[in-house]
């Protein structure tokens, strides 16, 4: 058969993602911090944008606001189904973005810094950057002592880059041969300076392993021995409390392994962490969930969070007026286009968020009210079904997105765990979640002379119609960071005698 080229045409349709609607997209998985960033960077290159001010008053006329944010009431037939399956739709009467709620907003405590115009002492502006402490940085603490340790410049500058190879634990990230090779000098001369900085204050510091660290920290307080150097070799055995094997390792009797033991605890395994770091971002709640006066939750969305822009129509009107070049029509007409549709990415942004958080209230209202047992094992299908979304716009929309509830703020992701079956063949599914939680009160309650078995866990939970494997167990019971059975009863039996 002859192989020919021909021209047709078909009809079909196909899905197009535009650059507007991929953006839309990252804009629906970014959090809080990052949707505030990315709006500060529209601000910089639209000028047709202005951030909009918290007020009370409404916008002028002459400007386009974006929608206020919703954050109306959760009825109580919303979230505890006393309305039948207690489904919400937009036929209820409520529009998802009608006003902000009269219920108060919790503080932030950030609102009183903002433009607060002090006067100093002096009558000048107050410069609160300025005046800000903050504590000193590891390097900055070695770099003095550098200073006051060596004269020479290229002892110095290989010191410097030795300080510039340590993390904030404290630790030596590189070997002394890599960075000779780096600076273009002998092992030697490196070691030589090396050996001189790991005297520094923290004791510890520029070790290349936890062993050296604590070895280093023993050495200065005259406490290292042979015996030590033992069981500076078999840490693992003292983190399994082994304490039979570390007898013979060490040659040392039971007692002297306790107080072995007991010295390496009051060492400082990370002592770069006694100084400064880059400040912490607290978590900010983008939703908060607040019981009512009628048994329900009442479902907002945190003002404080909520990004606020304008189009300024009356300054695209003049600056229309005066254009007359069509390349300045046309980036008045784009970037006219660009501020709309950022309004009302973030509107949606914002529906979707309430509406989402609304159908994980629904689902989790035991776990609001009874605790972390009544977990209800719900995925990322149920919720998609239930508010009639697709699957993946749920996974971004809880992707980075916290909720601020009665029982502590969690991030949305974390309502979302697996099923366990029940042993009652009309019983509910256990959630993975509250299954973790429960292995970890029993092993709370166990006694020194009966400390519970993973077979045995299995035993209780099954009386509670939990079927659960053991394997399942030990793997629950790792990710709590709690001991095996048999450590559980060596450290017991240790804390006895």
């Amino acid at each position: 058969m002859a192989l020919m080229q021909k021209l047709v045409m078909k009809q079909g349709q196909s899905l197009v993602m535009t650059p507007q609607l991929q953006q839309a997209i990252k804009l629906l998985q970014m959090s809080n911090l990052e949707v505030q960033n990315f709006i500060d960077a529209e601000l910089e290159r639209n000028p047709l944008l202005e951030r909009a001010e918290l007020r009370e008053t409404s916008a002028p006329p002459n400007k386009t606001e974006a929608p206020e944010q919703p954050d109306a009431p959760f009825s109580a037939g919303d979230a505890r189904g006393s309305d039948g399956d207690g489904a919400t739709s937009p036929s209820d009467g409520v529009s998802p973005v009608s006003h902000i709620s009269a219920g108060p907003m919790p503080d932030s405590g950030w609102s009183s810094s903002r433009g607060s115009g002090q006067i100093s002492l002096d009558g000048e502006a107050y410069d609160f950057a300025a005046n800000v402490t903050r504590d000193e940085t590891l390097a900055e603490h070695l770099t003095a002592q550098l200073h006051m340790h060596f004269r020479q410049a290229s002892d110095v500058l290989i010191g410097q880059h030795i300080i510039g190879m340590v993390n904030e634990a404290g630790y030596l990230t590189a070997d002394a041969a890599t960075m000779a090779e780096s600076l273009g000098t002998d092992q030697a001369h490196v070691e030589s300076v090396l050996s001189i900085l790991k005297t520094f204050e923290p004791l510890g510091v520029f070790a290349a392993d936890l062993k050296e660290c604590l070895r280093l920290q023993l050495q200065e307080r005259n406490r290292f021995d042979p015996a030590m150097d033992a069981l500076l070799d078999h840490l693992p055995l003292v983190a399994k409390r082994d304490y039979a094997a570390l007898k013979t390792v060490c040659s040392v009797g039971l007692d002297d392994i306790h107080e072995m033991i007991a010295e390496i605890r009051a060492l400082n395994p990370k002592p770069g962490h006694a100084f400064g770091a880059d400040p912490v971002v607290p978590v900010v709640p983008d939703v908060t969930v607040r019981a009512s006066n009628y048994g329900s939750w009442l479902v907002e969305l945190n003002s404080e969070t909520l990004p606020r822009i304008l189009i300024n129509n009356q300054y695209a009107a003049q600056v229309s007026r005066g254009a007359q070049k069509s390349e300045d029509k046309l980036f008045l007409s784009e970037c006219h286009a660009q501020a709309s549709w950022l309004v009302k990415s973030l509107d949606q942004r914002a529906k979707t968020i309430l509406k989402v958080a609304r159908e994980i209230v629904k689902q989790q209202d035991a776990f609001l009210v009874l605790g972390v047992q009544h977990l209800r094992p719900i995925t990322l299908r149920t919720v998609a079904e239930a508010i009639e979304m697709h699957e993946s716009t749920v996974s971004r929309v809880t992707s980075n997105k916290y909720m601020a509830t009665p029982r502590g703020t969690f991030e949305l992701k974390y309502f979302f765990t697996n099923a366990i079956q029940s042993g009652d063949i009309t019983g509910e599914a256990h959630s993975a979640e509250s299954v973790r939680q429960r292995i970890r009160a029993l092993i709370e309650k166990e006694t020194v002379d009966h400390v519970l078995s993973d077979d045995d866990i299995v035993e209780l939970l099954r009386v509670e119609n939990v079927e659960i494997a053991r394997r399942t167990v030990a793997k629950y019971r790792e990710s709590l960071n709690i001991l095996s059975s048999v450590q559980r009863r060596r450290e017991a039996r240790a804390k006895r005698a």
